[in-house]
C-alpha cells in the first residue's frame, strides 16, 4: 500500500464556532459532536478563535480510494507505529484515511513504515 507525505505542518484544535472556519481553505477536517468542534487544519490557516490547539503534527495519506469492505487498514498501521512508540491521530474521509505523527517522529515514522513494507513518498 502506498502513503503520501503531506508536505506541510498541521495543527489540532477545539474551536467554540464553525463559524470561524475559512471554508475556501484547500485542506482541513472538521468534527463536530454535541461536545465539541475539532479542526485539523495547516497551521498556517489556524483560526484566530482557539479554545485549545495542539501544534507539531505532520500527516501520511493512504493513496486512492480505500473500499469500505477493507479491514484493520488503520489498524496494522497504528499497530506498526505503536511497536516504535509512535502515537497517531488518525482521520477517515469518504475516501480515503490519513495519519498524523509528532513532528519529532516524522522521520522515524517514515524509515518504520518502509521498513515494513509500505511504500512512502
Amino acid at each position: 500500500m502506498k502513503l503520501t507525505a503531506l508536505p506541510y505542518n498541521l495543527t489540532v484544535c477545539k474551536l467554540l464556532s464553525v463559524e470561524d472556519i475559512d471554508l475556501s481553505l484547500d485542506f482541513f477536517f472538521i468534527g463536530r459532536t454535541d461536545e465539541e468542534i475539532s479542526l485539523v487544519c495547516k497551521t498556517e490557516d489556524l483560526p484566530s478563535k482557539t479554545t485549545d490547539r495542539e501544534d507539531g503534527w505532520k500527516g501520511f495519506r493512504f493513496d486512492g480510494e480505500l473500499d469500505f469492505s477493507l479491514v484493520g487498514v488503520l489498524s496494522e498501521i497504528s499497530g506498526i507505529l505503536a511497536k516504535s512508540e509512535i502515537s497517531i491521530f488518525a482521520v477517515s474521509t469518504y475516501n480515503t484515511d490519513y495519519v498524523l505523527v509528532k513532528e519529532k517522529n516524522y522521520e522515524r515514522a517514515i524509515e518504520v513504515l518502509r521498513d515494513a513494507g509500505y511504500d512512502v513518498d
